[in-house]
């Protein structure tokens, strides 16, 4: 039997973090240039039922039988198994790696888990469908950040531009024209379970000014879509700068972030926010195409760790 792999790309929030949660929508891309790659070998010659775990990134290497039902890895494996073949578990390795920042708003826990579901059901002999695979990562997700929101699935799942509202169909964007997305990376790890934690709480202190911050958000993200489709960069580096606003009402923003932010300004963004949980992770930033090196550069003498710029192609109907 060969190898199989799976693999799933990053992804980063355009509008909407936080409000996704509570029912607001969201705009969220995939980026392509990093990625999580599951690799899934048969283990000859040993007793059924054997699946060792090689995770070298986080320093793992150990049996799934010695993980807890509770851990994102061992439960990815568990419910793919459930799912395909409930009765028989082959021997087999699966070896896991991922490019992917951790900890920085850019779906790394997600997209592991879905090449983990991608390549793993392929190796049993029947591959699920995206619908299948995102509905299967959204449970692992829970287990990541308690109350996900199912954007990081979704995006990383389907990987394509997406407006997102819990509980509504998946809406994939049509794009007129290409955009450019400055990403940098802050060096701060806040894991989103924290600052979503820290959210719900203040929300349970203030619920009419957290439900008010929230509609606005969900209003600037309807307002993104629209403004995203017809390529209007002036707008949505607008939209951006309101939405970043309302995240420092939810005291999700940092000193880092901020300095960040006003950098890629200074260096001719038309907008710039942070981008997932907060309190570290990166930004994002809305750059004319002539300006990409210029805001790449600043962003870097500033103190970003690390650049990504990704590019919204146009797509088709």
């Amino acid at each position: 039997m060969p190898v199989i792999f799976g693999k799933a790309p990053g992804k980063i929030i355009l509008f909407g973090e936080h409000a996704v949660v509570y029912g607001q929508p969201a705009i969220a891309i995939p980026v392509l240039n990093v990625t999580a790659t599951a690799r899934v070998t048969p283990i000859l010659g040993t007793e059924a039922g054997k699946v060792h775990i090689q995770a070298h990134d986080i320093q793992l290497d150990t049996l799934l039988s010695d993980l807890p039902e509770d851990h994102p890895l061992a439960a990815a494996i568990r419910a793919t198994l459930q799912e395909i073949t409930p009765n028989h578990t082959p021997a087999f390795t699966i070896q896991l790696d991922s490019k992917i920042p951790i900890a920085a708003g850019m779906g790394s826990g997600a997209a592991v888990t879905v090449a983990i579901i991608r390549a793993l059901s392929a190796f049993l002999g029947r591959p699920l469908p995206n619908e299948r695979i995102s509905e299967l990562a959204f449970e692992i997700e829970k287990l990541h950040h308690g109350t996900p929101s199912g954007i990081d699935n979704t995006v990383v799942t389907f990987q394509k531009p997406v407006y997102f509202q819990r509980g509504e169909p998946l809406q994939t964007l049509t794009l007129t024209q290409p955009t450019y997305w400055v990403i940098a990376d802050t060096g701060e790890k806040t894991p989103t379970w924290e600052t979503v934690a820290d959210v719900r709480a203040l929300h349970d202190e203030s619920p009419e000014t957290c439900d008010t911050i929230f509609a606005e958000i969900g209003q600037i993200t309807q307002e993104a879509r629209l403004a995203l489709s017809q390529g209007d960069l002036d707008r949505l580096g607008s939209l951006m700068n309101r939405n970043q606003a309302l995240l420092q009402d939810l005291q999700v923003s940092s000193p880092r972030l901020e300095k960040l932010i006003t950098a890629a300004h200074e260096a001719g963004a038309v907008g710039a926010k942070l981008s997932g949980g907060g309190r570290g992770g990166n930004m994002i930033a809305l750059v004319p195409r002539e300006k990409v090196s210029q805001v790449e550069n600043h962003l870097l003498e500033e103190g970003a760790v690390r650049i990504l710029t990704t590019i919204l192609r146009e797509t088709a109907e």
